[in-house]
């Protein structure tokens, strides 16, 4: 009986040994996402619930309660510089994102806890912000819980929220006026100026161009084979009214592109001397 019971124990030790854990898919799957934004980036990490035939806003996830706004654990929001949420200046670093779903209003919470997934753990003078959102009714049913960031703009953006047929926004703003600003007159200062890349601010964001345009001066003249600085010259003329300067400026680059093979600066060029005819 003894070596019995013996070799029982090293039979199922062997078994033991041998066996293996079983993976299975996630039932609500993380998602991580990172979007450059402003002179930084934001990520957001949460899980995604699927809606499973179930029915979600007012039933699975109740009107006035908080949500963790996904499944499993906390969802949170990681930004690297400063933003600005509903008004409030949010510090570069990581937050909870929670949210309050109603009927015809939403309240959308950062908040310094990072370990919120039940409302009994949610405490109200741990928020940083809160935002109101009306729900917008989609079309179509999203079967599975979406978090996005959409219009993504160098100072804007929204976090956009979807499931069932209920979508939600969330505006961020950035200061990246003051930060480029800075950057060009320090930079202006050096020996190694960067002309095309402050040239380029100043024609995309409407501010001085016959400033842009004695930077591209300058920026051609460093490297007079460039054609897209030759092709972003002429838009800065045609925007200044020059058109002749302008018509001169996109030959010359559009020649330069046709050289070094460049199919895309070929196509802009002819598409900006379409223009210039007009």
């Amino acid at each position: 009986m003894k070596k019995l019971f013996i070799s029982a124990i090293a039979l199922f030790s062997l078994f033991s040994a041998g066996a293996q854990s079983l993976t299975t898919p996630q039932p609500s799957p993380t998602q991580t996402i990172k979007q450059n934004f402003g002179l930084s980036s934001i990520e957001l990490s949460y899980s995604r619930p699927g809606m499973k035939g179930r029915k979600i806003f007012g039933d699975l996830v109740p009107f006035g309660n908080v949500w963790r706004t996904g499944a499993n654990q906390a969802t949170t929001l990681t930004f690297a510089d400063d933003v600005t949420i509903g008004g409030t200046k949010v510090k570069a670093g990581k937050y909870g994102l929670l949210s309050i779903p109603d009927k015809n209003n939403w309240t959308l919470i950062i908040s310094k806890q990072l370990d919120v997934t039940s409302p009994a753990g949610y405490k109200q003078d741990q928020d940083v912000v809160r935002v109101d959102a009306k729900p917008m009714k989609m079309d179509d049913n999203m079967e599975t819980f979406t978090m996005q960031f959409a219009n993504v703009k160098p100072n804007a953006c929204e976090l956009h929220l979807m499931w069932e047929n209920t979508a939600v926004s969330l505006p961020i703003t950035t200061d990246v006026e003051t930060k480029v600003m800075g950057q060009i007159d320090q930079l202006m200062n050096k020996d190694n100026k960067p002309y095309f890349n402050a040239a380029m601010y100043y024609l995309e964001t409407g501010k001085d161009l016959n400033q842009a345009l004695a930077w591209f001066d300058k920026a051609v003249e460093l490297n007079p084979s460039a054609f897209w600085i030759h092709h972003q010259r002429a838009n800065a003329l045609a925007k200044l009214g020059k058109k002749e300067e302008a018509k001169k400026a996109a030959e010359k680059s559009k020649e330069l592109a046709t050289t070094a093979k460049n199919d895309d600066y070929v196509k802009l060029n002819e598409k900006l001397l379409a223009e210039l005819k007009k």
